[in-house]
């Protein structure tokens, strides 16, 4: 099996003797018994940590889930600085997570959580930030203030929870180099190793900011002057 990693600006060839394997597994084989220079991450092998995200054929996957194929190109992902050869650092793309407050501002003691309430938000939860969504992007591509996927599925997460008490405050984040930045592509929830729909909590956060008196900025200006949804952020009638 023949297959192509990109290390530094070229591609290198490998040949393996190794059939129905993982990517990491074929990875791992290359390093002890062909180069040990290859870098890469690897960290749980089991699909929950995201250390090992990468590129192949152009598509961001986990090589620890991933059945590598005969002719394979791998890289490492886009969008991030490259250490070396398939290690990325993530830091910035962690540091979206600050800046859109993805966390309980502020609790809500009282608020008790059914099973119903939990379901609301619990495939958000499953986020493992592997990066893969941010590698997908097109936008942050081109903007890197961009908060992006996975800190805008932080928010939605937060701001559907019964327990924050100013869910108002994380709208607010989110309006510059936010909800309405994202062009709805979808890329991200096609990459994404545990099924999360950014794209649908991006809509649902665009609709709790309309909600909030909030409107798409190129709208406002394509037509002049603000929008009034007629409801509160509640839902309620403004009127």
């Amino acid at each position: 099996m023949k297959i192509n990693i990109k290390r530094d600006k070229s591609f290198i060839e490998y040949d393996v003797d190794l059939q129905d394997a993982t990517l990491l597994e074929l990875l791992h084989t290359i390093k002890t018994e062909q180069d040990s220079s290859l870098v890469f991450s690897s960290g749980c092998r089991s699909s929950v940590c995201g250390s090992c995200a990468m590129r192949v054929n152009e598509k961001e996957v986990l090589a620890c889930a991933y059945k590598v194929q005969d002719g394979d190109v791998i890289e490492p992902l886009k969008n991030v600085e490259v250490i070396r050869d398939l290690v990325v650092n993530m830091d910035r793309a962690l540091e979206t997570n600050k800046r859109a407050k993805t966390w309980l501002q502020i609790y809500n003691k009282d608020a008790k959580l059914t099973h119903e309430d939990e379901k609301i938000n619990a495939l958000q939860s499953d986020c493992i930030l592997c990066g893969s969504c941010y590698s997908a992007c097109p936008v942050y591509s081109v903007n890197e203030e961009f908060l992006g996927p996975f800190a805008l599925t932080g928010v939605w997460k937060y701001v559907s929870d019964k327990r924050e008490a100013s869910p108002k405050e994380k709208i607010d984040t989110v309006q510059t180099n936010g909800v309405w930045d994202c062009t709805l592509c979808n890329e991200c929830t096609l990459v994404c190793p545990q099924n999360i729909s950014s794209k649908a909590d991006i809509e649902k956060l665009r609709m709790k900011s309309t909600m909030a008196g909030y409107t798409d900025p190129s709208f406002s200006q394509n037509f002049g002057g603000g929008f009034d949804s007629g409801f509160g952020f509640d839902g309620s009638p403004s009127f």
